[in-house]
């Protein structure tokens, strides 16, 4: 061997392509997914959390404020669903911000795997577990009295609307989970977003009971229109406006916070 050839610089690895990256992702995906199986306790918070909520606002809020627990159900339980996926949506930037913290990521870069691979994995196997917990929360609805009346047609487009929605809300906790140095503050921000944000809605409780200098905030509340239109496919009411809000909010949210996720972990890996 020469020394010009010790010398020659090596060929630049070449990046997998689409179909590769494909791959990579739905492999990092249900990596996700399968540690739940070493992990239950995740499993019991997407399945008891929600569960738990429907139960307490039916049984407890339901007749003070509809009458019945069966009328409030029919108002209610899609506003429980927008506000256990804006929950949902924190278990991203939560697993994300672990896995940079344990150094998943820069073993990784380690390997062939396509760069997007490992971000859009997490988000897929997140997905999955929103459409578990929606399911959950129909499912029990329907045990204790919840009926969709425009049948399967308005099932599955409120089912695909959620997902879209949430998955362009999860860009906020992507964003949030590479900023902070730990995982329990994206549980705190959560905490401290969601929560104002969802009861300061009409998920819970009709926007002509509230006072009127909060009412102009709940009419362009996010989870209030998307309540709205999970309450218009699935029981009654408009349809074309809410999903159209819906669906513009999703459009910014993920122009706005997308690329603000993706250029801080460039910086951060």
């Amino acid at each position: 061997m020469t020394a010009a050839t010790l010398a020659a610089p090596l060929a630049p690895a070449r990046r997998p392509g689409l179909v590769a990256g494909m791959r990579h992702t739905f492999t990092l995906a249900w990596r996700s997914l399968v540690q739940i199986k070493h992990n239950p306790m995740e499993l019991l918070d997407l399945s008891i959390q929600p569960v738990m909520f429907v139960l307490l606002f039916t049984y407890v809020f339901g007749t003070a404020i509809a009458g019945s627990p069966g009328d409030y159900l029919k108002f209610a339980l899609p506003g429980i669903i927008v506000q256990n996926a804006f929950f949902a949506t924190m278990t991203t930037g939560f697993g994300l911000n672990t896995d940079l913290t344990k150094g998943v990521f820069d073993r990784l870069r380690a390997l062939p795997v396509a760069r997007w691979a490992p971000l859009a994995g997490r988000i897929l196997a997140d997905t999955v577990k929103q459409a578990w917990s929606v399911a959950l929360l129909i499912g029990v609805g329907m045990i204790l009295g919840f009926r969709v009346n425009h049948g399967f047609a308005g099932l599955l487009a409120a089912f695909l609307l959620l997902l879209v929605f949430s998955l362009a809300a999860s860009w906020i906790s992507v964003l949030v989970g590479v900023l902070v140095s730990e995982p329990d503050k994206v549980q705190i921000f959560g905490f401290m977003v969601i929560f104002p944000l969802t009861f300061t809605s009409n998920a819970f409780v009709p926007t002509d009971k509230m006072p009127s200098w909060l009412q102009h905030w709940v009419e362009v509340n996010p989870a209030t229109i998307l309540a709205d239109a999970l309450r218009g496919l699935l029981v009654s009411g408009p349809v074309a406006g809410p999903v159209a809000k819906s669906l513009i909010w999703a459009g910014v949210l993920l122009a706005v916070f997308a690329p603000l996720a993706v250029r801080a972990l460039r910086r951060r890996v």
